[in-house]
Formats: C-alpha cells, structure tokens, sequence
C-alpha cells in the first residue's frame, strides 16, 4: 500500500478475479462484466481458457500469443488478462467430445485454476473471486484463498431457482427417479406454476449420472457457499423470483449485460470469424429479414435443419441464415438441402456480429435457440422471436418468452419440427396479425429493460449496491 500525503497509508484498490465458463455464451457477459467493474474502480484480472482465447484469436486472424481480447476495450480502467489450460491439447475438438469435455472441466481445470489463482491473489483483503456458477470449485477455492465468490449466473433467475430446489423437485417426485411425475409443479419458491416440459433438459432426464449433471449437482452445492450472487436479468421481468431468492442469499439482478452502445464490442469474444452482412441487409426493404441462428454451442439434426429450411423457403420470407461450421458435427461442413443457399431470397454466412444483424431496420424476426444472451439482444432490439430450443435453459427461456413475455412463439421441439409449421409460424411473425401484437409486446418489455438500465432503474441500483457492498468487502471501508 502506497503512503498518502498525511503519512497515512491509502486503501488497496478492490481486485476482482473474474473467470468465465470456457463458452462463448458465457464469456460474453463475463467480458462486460469485467469491464463494469474495472470502471467503477476495481482492479480486474479476466481469465480465460488458452482453448477459448486460441478461437478468439483465429477469429479475429492474429497470432494467439500476442494476442489480448481486451485491448480494444481498455480506457483508463484496469483489466489484466491471463490464460490457464483447461487440460486438453489445444488441437482436441472439444465440440466433437463434449463429454470428455466436461469430464475435464470437472475433475482437470479446478487444479489448474486453483495454480493461476495462487499466483495472482496477492492480497487476499482486497481481493474477490467472480466465476462462473457451472464451476464445480468456487466457493471450495474462495474459502482456500480466504476470499469472497461472487457467484455469477449468466441465465434467469428463474432457472437458479430451479436448479438451486433441486432437492424439492426430487422430493416431489418430478426429478431423479425413474418416471417422473407429468403434472404441474407449484412449490418453488418464487415460481409461478410450470410444466415439466418447461423444465431445462437437464432436469427432465431420468438418467442423472452424466457428466453434465454431476457438474450440476456439485456446482449448486457450491453456489451455495457463494457470499453474493450477481444475475444477467432484470427484476422487473422476475419480480417474484427474484425475491424468494433474496430471502436466501444477497442476489442482485444487473442485466442486461451488453456492449456500451448496443453495438459490435470491443472485447474480442467471437469463436468464429465475422461476416459482413451490412451491405446485402442495406438492400432489403424494412422488416422483411429473418435471422436465423443456433447459437454458439448446441447441435441440430441434418433432418431439422431440413424441415426448417423447408419453412423458410415455403414463406417466402427473405432470411438471413448463420450456419455455425461445426452445427450437426465438426464433419459435416455443408448440412443445408443443395441448393439451399442459391434460392435467391437470403444470404447464408458461417457467423457474425449478432447484436448488428438484430439492430438493423430490415430485421423482422428472429428464429432462435433461445440462449439467453439471444433472448435479451433480440428484445432490446425489439424483434419478436421463433422459438426452437435445443438444450439446457433454452427450454425454460423459451416459456418465458412464450407464455410470460408474450414476445415470441414456438415452432415445434427437438425431433418434431416439421416444415408446414415453420412456414405457418413465420408467416404469423413477419406479415400477420400476430406479428402486430408481437412486435407491440417486444416493444414494451424493450422499454422495461431500458428504465432498469438507467440512472435510478433497478438494475443500476442492484449493481451500485453490489459494488458498494464487495468494495467495502475487499478493504474499501
């Protein structure tokens, strides 16, 4: 600690250890999240996986070594970046051994985490630890280290609240058990009633040996040796969530969590290079694009992606389609129908800047895996969605854009998708009544997200709250 002018000694900076999931739609947040608190005084040091940062660095064309995600972003706030293994090769395809993945996120990267942290935790006193809630070793690690965990939870607070009762659901006989039961749950705290199927992938499987969900478990049971939880949602969308919750443990909702602007970030977090789409989207008239993506993670079939192209080219919409290299496996580069992408109406690009594609007038739908990071981006821009979840939260995601919100509508499940639908369904959204209504609805849940976000809304409260709260923590009292 440096002396201060009065021969008194001066407090130490608050320094946040800040890691991410090693995946994009968990990154994302993570990044502007470190960027937040670097401006609100923090020292933060941001870690990433060297497998994550190595896609980073391919995307943007510039050697992995020299590069650094953060440099674009830096003012005068203080963000150190570091790397750590995940203890894979950087050449193993983790997208085509997702399992043994995870078994390395589970039993290999804790060791490796708990080394860098070692290294970098220099003052204990004025340090914190803000990582991703699917780690199965942060409050372990924290009370190791003798510092505060942040919990940081990039998904709704309705589905912490699923997963944090998880012992209910098991006790009422909905979840862990050979044949779960079908009728609708009502004893969350802070859950409105919701139907199983509405429950994340997860939590309606009856095999709950997997990797994923021993991650699950362990991770839940840290969470709840978290200090703080930090949420990407916003209260006025969750209110009664949000406060069972609060009767738990300190939990602020601080979403959302985006680029300053709204506008292509300037943190490098893109896995995949992007394609410019500015030009063609110019020349369309307005509102009359539909975006499609996947996201960043999940698989699809070669037979849905069939079906729904069938839809697409069935309405006549014009489209815009982001076809992630690896979708239906790392071996299949081109799973489309032939003939698919020379059809006239739309443009087809492996990825790109989605919070632009989504901003631009000529945007007027938006089919979607419903990610959460999707869900919010495609909100502020007030486009109402097409909802086809594929795994995890994106079942649960996709209920509350449906049923709660009103802001989008379903077109089929996983394995029963069928092309009839898809058309019908984008009809609706981008020429109908329907698409009126929802557009209408888009619109006012954008303005509840805006109103949180500003001086005096709920979500800068609960962050200023939050800040004041883990500064004074790490010796800024």
């Amino acid at each position: 600690m440096a002396a201060n002018g009065t021969g008194g000694r001066t407090k130490p900076k608050p320094h946040a250890v800040v890691i991410p999931y090693p995946l994009q739609g968990h990154v994302i947040p993570a990044a502007h999240l470190a960027l937040r608190l670097a401006a609100r005084g923090f020292t933060v040091t941001f870690v990433n996986t060297e497998s994550v940062h190595q896609q980073a660095a391919r995307a943007l064309g510039v050697d992995r070594r020299g590069c650094d995600i953060f440099a674009g972003a830096r003012g005068s706030e203080d963000v150190r970046y570091e790397l750590v293994s995940d203890g894979f090769p950087l050449g193993f395809d983790r997208s085509l051994n997702h399992d043994q993945f995870m078994e390395g996120v589970l039993h290999v990267l804790p060791a490796h985490v708990e080394e860098l942290l070692r290294r970098v935790v220099l003052d204990p006193a004025s340090t914190c630890l803000v990582a991703d809630t699917f780690f199965v070793w942060p409050a372990t690690l924290a009370r190791a280290l003798g510092v505060p965990y942040v919990s940081f939870w990039t998904e709704p607070a309705l589905i912490f609240a699923l997963y944090y009762h998880m012992d209910l659901l098991a006790d009422h006989g909905h979840f862990n058990c050979k044949e779960p039961r079908k009728d609708t749950i009502t004893y969350i705290p802070g859950v409105p009633a919701i139907e199983p199927h509405e429950l994340m992938s997860y939590l309606q499987e009856t095999d709950t040996t997997s990797v994923v969900h021993r991650i699950i478990f362990k991770a839940f049971d840290e969470a709840r040796g978290a200090d703080y939880v930090l949420c990407n949602t916003v209260e006025e969308l969750e209110p009664s969530t949000i406060a069972a919750l609060r009767a738990e443990k300190p939990f602020y909702a601080v979403g959302p969590i985006f680029p300053a602007g709204f506008a292509r970030s300037a943190v490098a977090t893109s896995m995949w290079a992007e394609s410019d789409c500015s030009h063609w989207l110019d020349a369309q008239p307005p509102g009359s694009v539909l975006y499609i993506s996947f996201g960043s993670y999940a698989h699809v079939t070669k037979q849905e992606l069939h079906e729904i192209a069938g839809g697409v080219l069935a309405s006549g919409a014009r489209f815009l389609w982001v076809m992630r290299p690896d979708i239906v496996s790392s071996d299949d580069l081109d799973p489309l129908p032939e003939g698919f992408a020379s059809a006239g109406r739309g443009l087809v690009v492996p990825w790109c800047c989605q919070v632009e594609v989504l901003s631009h007038a000529a945007l007027g739908g938006f089919l979607t895996h419903c990610g959460w990071n999707s869900v919010l981006e495609s909100v502020w821009a007030g486009v109402p969605m097409l909802c086809f979840p594929l795994l995890t939260d994106q079942f649960t995601n996709r209920r509350l854009v449906v049923r709660e919100w009103r802001v989008g509508v379903p077109i089929g499940d996983r394995g029963a998708v069928f092309a009839d639908e898809v058309r019908a369904r984008i009809e609706g959204v981008m020429s109908g009544k329907e698409g009126e209504e929802l557009r209408e609805a888009v619109k006012k849940m954008r303005a509840t997200l805006e109103a949180a976000t500003l001086h005096g809304g709920s979500s800068q409260r609960s962050f200023d709250e939050f800040v004041d709260e883990l500064t004074c923590r790490c010796g800024g009292c």
